[in-house]
């Protein structure tokens, strides 16, 4: 397994809307085992292939907490079937967004259609923080990011952070 590098905000990569994985095989299966390695090690609880710069729909999850055994999920093509009118209200972050954190309010349970590593057709409720983040690496393969469901002055302020940063990045490497 390898441990990729994350692509990180502004790179317009992240805005990009993922395409629909066609065969299951070795590669995938492959590029899901990155994934993982690559969240567990950041350490995040949700990644979407986008954020390695890959445009497929494919996503992974672990909301286990530290003192549990890991609990991989690998979601393939994933989409969300239905919502509950209930809402709930997490404190996100996201890996290609470090160190910046806000609330949001999704659907408190869905039901999410996908594929799983080995082909196979699924379909699963979710709800609390696994539903939370089932929404928000779904949103990555439609080129959505979390701060767009906060305030456009909130947002242009973490893009702005962002930007200044990247341009800071890029003037050392020189």
């Amino acid at each position: 397994m390898t441990i990729k590098p994350l692509i990180i905000l502004p790179d317009p990569v992240l805005r990009q809307v993922s395409n629909s994985i066609e065969t299951v095989d070795d590669e995938v299966r492959r590029l899901a085992d990155d994934m993982l390695e690559t969240m567990y090690d950041a350490p995040g609880i949700g990644l979407a292939a986008i954020q390695v710069g890959v445009a497929r729909r494919m996503l992974v999850l672990d909301v286990s907490r530290d003192d549990e055994d890991k609990t991989p999920l690998v979601f393939i093509n994933p989409e969300i079937v239905a919502s509950s009118d209930e809402r709930s209200v997490y404190e996100e972050g996201c890996l290609s967004i470090p160190d910046y954190y806000a609330e949001v309010e999704r659907p408190a349970k869905i039901t999410v259609r996908y594929v799983d590593r080995d082909g196979k057709q699924q379909e699963k409720e979710v709800d609390g923080l696994l539903a939370t983040c089932v929404q928000h690496e779904i949103d990555h393969l439609n080129g959505v990011l979390f701060i767009d469901h906060i305030s456009k002055l909130k947002r242009e302020m973490v893009i702005r952070k962002f930007t200044k940063a990247a341009r800071l990045r890029g003037s050392k490497a020189l």
